[in-house]
């Protein structure tokens, strides 16, 4: 019996061994700058396969893709001391992104049809009515749908090493919004460190249309803390208000003498918590749209991000008339993300560029109406550098 028992425990430890050896052993491929497998980005979902993408410029910034619901991965730049760190979240292999995706979490996504919340699920459109699907306390958010456009899978066409396209045809009634529309997103690496967005897309039948991209930005490098340390600035004069489901109540207010002034660089922990203002308590901090006072011009800069401790800086560009800042504020550890690391609560922010939220039943507000013969057509650059 003792024999038997000793050869019993040898053969678990050798298979045990065995087992510990081909876990730790290292991967027959090169890992990507921020330590990404391409392998580990590779399934079937949908009929169709799903990989790693990868975009390098000359300075040696990188910035990973994934054709699941067009998702940036990663985002790898030089801090201060020359060390390059990964300011986006996300996750290490496309099995999480599923996973996590089918739970809510839209980390890097392409958005769409329409991006942020149409109140009560409908809006109306040449005199026919849309009931859209509520999944966000009674409203439709980023299109409503489990797949919508943020966990879809996107068609990938790498141009080169610094420009990728992804497209894809939403069928008419998708999600209940009318039209067989046509998307084409097209990111680019730029020379100078800036990630280039641009949009197009057309229509059959006349629908409404938002599209913009939900990625979390840290440029601490480090989404184990908070980035309440952070500086914003955001350009501009007047933001629209929300109610307790953060929901666009229509009006369009002033910045000015509220924790949403931030024409000035701001540390963006200073007045994220002042449950003295009414809107912090709705969003339960920052979840807001800004009206930009850019008019349009990408020339002029719609908002910035500092890290004061690695000196990376993002200058945010667009043609959208409005902004979504996001602070992170139901980030709750129950992700986890890339080196294993479960985020918390305002780990990282969204700059959510678009048209503003519920514009379908607001007609004060910009227009979303998308007609057939017309192009959709906006662009969005993230560019970053050093203070």
């Amino acid at each position: 019996m003792m024999n038997k028992l000793f050869s019993g425990s040898m053969m678990a430890l050798a298979i045990g061994a065995v087992s510990f050896t081909a876990c730790t052993q290292p991967k027959q491929e090169e890992a990507t700058a921020s330590g990404l497998y391409r392998s580990d980005f590779q399934t079937t979902q949908d009929g169709k396969q799903t990989d790693l993408y990868v975009l390098t410029n000359p300075s040696g910034m990188e910035v990973c893709f994934t054709n699941f619901g067009g998702r940036i991965v990663s985002i790898m730049v030089p801090d201060k001391n020359g060390v390059m760190q990964d300011v986006c979240l996300g996750h290490d292999s496309i099995a999480d992104y599923i996973k996590y995706g089918y739970e809510g979490c839209n980390f890097g996504a392409l958005i769409g049809r329409y991006g942020n919340r149409i109140g009560n699920s409908r809006f109306t459109l040449d005199g026919q009515e849309y009931q859209l699907i509520a999944n966000n306390n009674g409203n439709c958010l980023h299109g409503g749908g489990e797949v919508a456009f943020h966990n879809r899978m996107w068609d990938a066409n790498q141009v080169d090493d610094q420009r990728i396209e992804f497209t894809t045809v939403s069928p008419d009634g998708e999600d209940g919004f009318p039209g067989e529309v046509s998307v084409k997103v097209t990111y680019e690496l730029t020379d100078d460190n800036a990630l280039e967005i641009s949009y197009e897309a057309t229509t059959d039948k006349p629908t409404v249309l938002n599209l913009t991209n939900h990625c979390y930005f840290c440029l601490s490098g480090d989404p184990s803390k908070d980035m309440l340390d952070e500086e914003l600035y955001i350009n501009a004069d007047q933001y629209t208000p929300v109610d307790s489901f953060v929901a666009v109540t229509g009006e369009i207010a002033p910045v000015e003498g509220t924790p949403f002034d931030f024409r000035k660089p701001t540390r963006v922990g200073d007045r994220i918590d002042d449950t003295t203002c009414e809107q912090i308590v709705n969003g339960k901090g920052y979840d807001h749209n800004w009206v930009l006072s850019t008019g349009g011009d990408i020339k002029k800069v719609a908002a910035s991000l500092y890290d004061p401790e690695t000196g990376i800086r993002m200058d945010m560009y667009t043609d959208q008339p409005g902004m979504q800042f996001y602070a992170g504020n139901f980030l709750d550890g129950s992700f986890m993300g890339k080196r294993g690391i479960a985020y918390p609560r305002r780990s990282a922010f969204c700059f959510e560029t678009q048209h503003f939220p519920d514009s379908p039943n607001r007609p004060d507000f910009p227009s979303t109406v998308l007609r057939p013969g017309e192009t959709y057509s906006t662009k969005t650059i993230y560019k970053f550098g050093l203070d």
